[in-house]
Formats: structure tokens, sequence, C-alpha cells
């Protein structure tokens, strides 16, 4: 499914309806989750029917179902290239610091 093309509130109804389908798998009823969340049975209704919600709902209702790890596949922590640190062409370039010369002292 080529997400690029969707539109914010097209993203938000797919979110809203994957939370659902996990929701259902873990055998809850929308009451169990806005209990177990701490939140209302209305923010959960909005939230899987994609009609506006809070990150905090979101997230609330992911801890509630215990699957605060998926998180990490919605956005993975970005790993850096030792390579691309390398060739980074946003750094300027170092002078090279040479040693100082010492005067001679005077015999």
């Amino acid at each position: 499914m080529d997400l690029s093309i969707k539109t914010p509130e097209e993203l938000q109804a797919l979110l809203g309806r994957r939370l659902q389908s996990l929701r259902l798998s873990r055998n809850f009823s929308q009451r169990d989750l806005a209990d177990r969340a701490g939140v209302s049975l209305r923010a959960i209704h909005n939230l899987e029917s994609g009609a506006g919600s809070t990150i905090g709902t979101f997230l609330r209702s992911l801890k509630a179902l215990n699957a605060t790890d998926t998180i990490e596949t919605l956005l993975p922590q970005p790993r850096i290239s030792p390579l691309a640190l390398l060739h980074n062409d946003n750094e300027k370039p170092r002078r090279v610091r040479r040693p100082r010369i010492k005067p001679n002292p005077l015999p």
C-alpha cells in the first residue's frame, strides 16, 4: 500500500482502523480500552473512526493494549552511517593546526 499519496485525514482513518483491529485481536471492547487507557469512550470512538484525536489518546491506547513496542516500528531510531559522517558536505573544512615555532633563545 502506497501511503505517500494519502491525505492526512486518510492516514488518520487508516491508523484508527489498525488500532481497532489491534483492540479486537486483544478481545477488548471500546469501553474496556477507554477504562484501561484513562480516556473517555468518545475519545476511543473518535480515534478508531479517524474523526480526530490526540497523540496522547493514541499513546495511552497503545499502552493499555500493551503495544508500545509498535512505536519502534512506526518511528525507528535513525542510524547515522560513519561513512555519511565522513562525507558530510555541510561541515566546513577545518584548518590544520601546526605547532608553533619557538624563537631561538639568545646566547
